[in-house]
């Protein structure tokens, strides 16, 4: 197998290629193994880690919300209902963090975006019919907009015209 490179050297090659060629290289640097823009703050990492274990943290207690709902026709289907687009958002964001360009990040977060907001509605339709208490719901609720509101100025920020690293265009 002498002379072969395999898939994920090669994107680790196109990537600093990439680099060197679009960007100052003094602009870059290697943390834990990944090159990243040198100005970006340190904690930009562990920020993003956070979030997705808040979007976990989420789908689980909707899981258990989910649970909780009565056995009846119009439980079973909020119970489905809430599952798919409750638990969908941190697998998107955990998508988004892989986006191929700026413009793939966006869509994948307003997606996440799309997602927490039906879930916002499952949440007011369930407390609204009393299906269960309250303090359950009222809680999600509130972390749900909170959610909302840091993926809505993830995406303002991204927009607003920071420094656009897109895929290479053909010179």
């Amino acid at each position: 197998m002498r002379g072969v490179l395999s898939i994920p050297i090669i994107k680790e090659i196109f990537h600093f290629s990439f680099a060197i060629y679009h960007l100052p290289f003094e602009k870059w640097k290697i943390t834990n193994g990944k090159w990243q823009m040198a100005n970006q703050p340190e904690q930009t990492q562990e920020r993003a880690d956070g979030l997705e274990e808040r979007l976990i943290e989420f789908a689980v207690s909707i899981i258990r919300l989910s649970n909780k709902l009565p056995n009846t026709p119009s439980g079973k289907h909020i119970a489905g209902q809430i599952l798919r687009s409750g638990t969908s958002p941190a697998p998107n964001y955990g998508e988004a963090r892989g986006a191929e360009s700026r413009s793939d990040f966006i869509h994948k977060l307003s997606i996440v975006l799309k997602e927490l907001n039906e879930t916002s509605i499952w949440l007011r339709m369930i407390d609204k019919s009393n299906l269960i208490s309250s303090e359950n719901v009222l809680e999600l609720m509130n972390e749900n907009n909170e959610l909302c509101r840091i993926i809505t100025a993830s995406i303002k920020t991204i927009r607003s015209g920071r420094p656009k690293i897109d895929k290479p265009t053909v010179r």
